[in-house]
C-alpha cells in the first residue's frame, strides 16, 4: 500500500505531506483547491509523463516522493538492485524547471522506465481520461483480455502471428518491379565487383599501417640499430667485452670473498642477456632491407583501402567484406528472386492456417470470458443503481484477407442498454456521463478482484454522479477498499461519508502568491466538511446533523461488512 505521499512545489502546492491509511482515502475540497494535483503527483512518482509546467512558478525544480509497501516488487528489486529497507520502498522523482528530472528508488538512481514497470506494481490510477478511452471501441478488445488473462492461447497466437509477418516482410522485400529489380541488380553488381577486384582480407589495413610507420621511419630505426649493436657488442670496448673483463676479474677472487661470488654469478646472468640483446639487435637491422618501391606500393593499398571506406561509408577492411557478403547474397536473392519468392507465398498458406487455427483457440476463450465479464459487469452497474442494464460483448470475426490482424481474428464491442425495453447499443451512443463512470468503476472493480496491485486511485470516478446512484458509488468503493487501498477525489458528500480517512485540500492567497495545504480530517472536521459539499456555503445546523446522520448511516453500513 502508498504509506506516505511527500509534494515539493508542484502546481499551487509549495509543501504538503500526506499519512494514507488502509481502506477507503477520500480528497475533498473546493473545485480548483488542487485535489488532482495529490493525483498529479503520485502519478510522477511512478512513472507517469511529466513537463516543466508541473513545477510552481517561481521555483528551480519540483519533488515527489512517495512511500509504499515493497511486498508487491520484491521480483523487480530484484532485478534492478534495489535493497527495500524495513519492507519499505521510498521513490523519488524530481523535475526541473529546464524539463530535466531524476528519478530514485531507496537511493538507487533509475529510469522513467524502470519507474514506470515498478509504478505498475504498485498503483493502479484511474485517472480523468479513462471513462473517455472506454469510448475508445479500438481498446475493448483489450479490456476482454485483460479480464481473460494472458495465457497459453494469447501466447500461442503471438508467437504464429510472428512468424507469419516475418514472411510477409521478406515476400515485401523480395517483390519488386522489373525496373527497380534492374537498377538494384546494376547497382549491386558494380558493387560486388568493385570489392571483389580489391582482393580485401581481414586485417590487412592494421599490418599495412604498422608497415607504413616503419618504412617512413626506416633510416632512423637502421641508425638505431647499428648505434645499438656497436655498443654492445661491435668495437673495442663494448658492453659485452668490459662485462666479460670485469667477470674475468671476480672470477680469480671468489673464492675469497661470498659477496664477490655473487656479484660474479649477477654478471654472468648479465653478460648473457648483453649478449642476447645484441643479437636480437642485429637480427633487426639486418631485417632493415627497405626499398621506394615497397614504401610506394604499401602507401598505394592503403589509398585504395582509405577510398573504398569512404566511398561506402565503411570503419575498416572487415566492414568492406561485410558489405561484400551482404551485397552479394541480395543479389544472388534478386536473381533468384522468383524461386524464393515462389517458396515464401507456398510457406504462406501454411502460417496461414497456424495464425486462424491459434486464432480460433483464442476466439474461444475470448467468447467464454465475455459472457462471465457481461454477467460480471452487469451485476455490479444493478449495485450501482442501474437496475434494467444489460451489458453484452459483442465479438464478430474480422473482414477481409487474411482474417486476422495483431491481436487475432476478433472485433470486440462493448453494448449496454440501461433502461428496460431498449435494445443494447454503442457505450459512446447511449452511456451519459454518470453511466460511464458508472461503467468504468465496475469494470475495475471487476478486473481488480484478480489484480495483485494494493492501491487503486480514482481521480473524478462521481463524475455525473449524484443522489443514490451516488450512494451506491460511495458503497463500492468501501467494498472495494475491503481488499486493497483506494485512494479518491470526489466531490460528493455520499462518497465522502463512506471514508475511512478523509483529507481537505483547501486553497488560500498569502502575500499574493497562492497555495494549497492537505490536512487530515477528525470526526468533527469530517461533519464540516459533508456538510459543506451538501450546502455549499450555507453550513447551518440541519446540514451539520444531516452530514453527522450520513457518517453514522456509512458506519453502520460498514460493519455489516466485517
Amino acid at each position: 500500500m502508498l504509506r506516505s505521499l511527500h509534494i515539493e512545489n508542484i502546481a499551487v502546492v509549495e509543501r504538503a505531506d500526506v499519512e494514507f491509511r488502509q481502506g477507503l482515502n477520500v480528497l475533498t475540497g473546493e473545485t480548483g483547491a488542487g485535489k488532482s494535483i495529490v493525483i498529479d503527483a503520485l502519478y510522477a512518482v511512478t512513472g507517469g509523463r511529466t513537463s516543466r509546467d508541473l513545477v510552481r512558478s517561481g521555483a528551480d525544480k519540483c519533488l515527489a516522493a512517495a512511500v509504499f509497501d515493497a511486498d508487491t516488487a520484491l521480483g523487480w528489486c530484484a532485478e534492478n538492485g534495489v535493497e527495500p529497507e524495513d519492507g519499505a520502498l521510498i521513490v523519488q522523482r524530481t523535475v526541473s524547471a529546464d524539463g530535466k528530472g531524476a528519478c530514485r528508488v531507496n537511493g538507487v538512481p533509475v529510469t522513467v522506465a524502470q519507474l514506470r514497470s515498478l509504478g505498475a506494481l504498485l498503483v493502479d490510477i484511474h485517472g480523468q481520461n479513462d471513462g473517455r478511452q472506454l469510448l475508445d471501441e479500438n481498446r475493448h478488445i483489450d479490456y476482454l483480455d485483460a479480464f481473460a488473462g494472458d495465457g497459453a492461447e494469447m501466447s500461442a497466437y503471438r508467437a504464429a502471428y510472428g512468424a507469419y509477418q516475418a514472411n510477409e516482410r521478406e515476400i515485401e522485400r523480395l517483390s519488386l518491379d522489373d525496373e527497380t529489380r534492374r537498377r538494384l541488380a546494376e547497382s549491386l553488381t558494380y558493387r560486388v565487383q568493385e570489392l571483389e577486384k580489391a582482393g580485401l582480407k581481414a586485417g590487412e589495413e592494421e599490418e599495412l599501417e604498422s608497415r607504413s610507420q616503419l618504412l617512413r621511419n626506416g633510416e632512423k630505426l637502421r641508425e638505431a640499430a647499428e648505434g645499438a649493436f656497436t655498443a654492445l657488442y661491435g668495437d673495442e670496448g663494448s658492453a659485452v667485452e668490459l662485462a666479460g673483463q670485469a667477470r674475468g676479474c671476480l672470477s680469480r677472487a671468489r673464492g675469497w670473498s661470498a659477496d664477490l661470488a655473487e656479484a660474479d654469478k649477477t654478471l654472468a646472468e648479465a653478460v648473457s642477456l648483453l649478449q642476447d640483446a645484441a643479437e636480437r639487435v642485429r637480427d633487426v637491422w639486418d631485417s632493415l632491407d627497405f626499398s621506394p618501391e615497397e614504401f610506394d606500393r604499401v602507401e598505394g593499398r592503403l589509398a585504395q583501402l582509405r577510398r573504398l571506406e569512404k566511398k561506402f561509408s565503411a570503419a575498416d577492411e572487415a566492414a568492406l567484406l561485410a558489405l561484400y557478403e551482404e551485397s552479394a547474397a541480395r543479389l544472388a536473392e534478386i536473381e533468384y528472386g522468383d524461386e524464393a519468392l515462389a517458396r515464401l507465398y507456398e510457406k504462406r498458406g501454411a502460417l496461414e492456417k497456424d495464425c486462424l487455427a491459434a486464432a480460433e483457440k483464442l476466439s474461444a476463450v475470448r467468447r467464454k470470458a465475455g459472457q462471465t465479464l457481461a454477467k460480471r459487469v452487469e451485476r455490479e452497474l444493478k449495485e450501482l443503481s442501474m437496475p434494467s442494464v444489460r451489458f453484452v460483448t459483442e465479438m464478430t470475426p474480422l473482414a477481409g484477407r487474411p482474417g486476422f490482424g495483431p491481436k487475432g481474428a476478433d472485433s470486440v464491442c462493448f453494448l449496454m442498454s440501461a433502461n428496460a425495453g431498449q435494445d443494447p447499443g454503442r457505450i459512446a451512443r447511449i452511456a451519459s456521463g454518470g453511466e460511464l463512470s458508472r461503467i468504468m468503476l465496475a469494470l475495475k472493480t471487476v478486473f481488480g478482484e484478480n489484480d495483485p496491485v494494493p492501491t487503486a486511485v480514482f481521480d473524478e470516478i462521481d463524475t455525473g454522479v449524484s443522489g443514490v446512484a451516488a450512494s451506491r458509488v460511495g458503497e463500492k468503493l468501501a467494498l472495494t477498499a475491503r481488499h486493497r487501498q483506494v485512494l479518491c477525489v470526489s466531490h460528493l458528500p455520499q462518497i465522502a461519508a463512506m471514508a475511512d480517512s478523509q483529507y481537505l485540500i483547501e486553497k488560500a492567497e498569502r502575500s499574493g502568491r497562492t497555495y494549497t495545504t492537505v490536512t487530515e480530517l477528525d470526526r468533527a472536521g469530517r461533519r464540516r466538511e459533508i456538510a459543506r459539499l451538501t450546502g455549499g456555503d450555507n453550513v447551518t445546523d440541519i446540514t451539520s446533523a444531516s452530514a453527522e446522520e450520513q457518517l453514522d448511516a456509512a458506519d453502520a453500513w460498514k460493519r455489516k461488512l466485517v
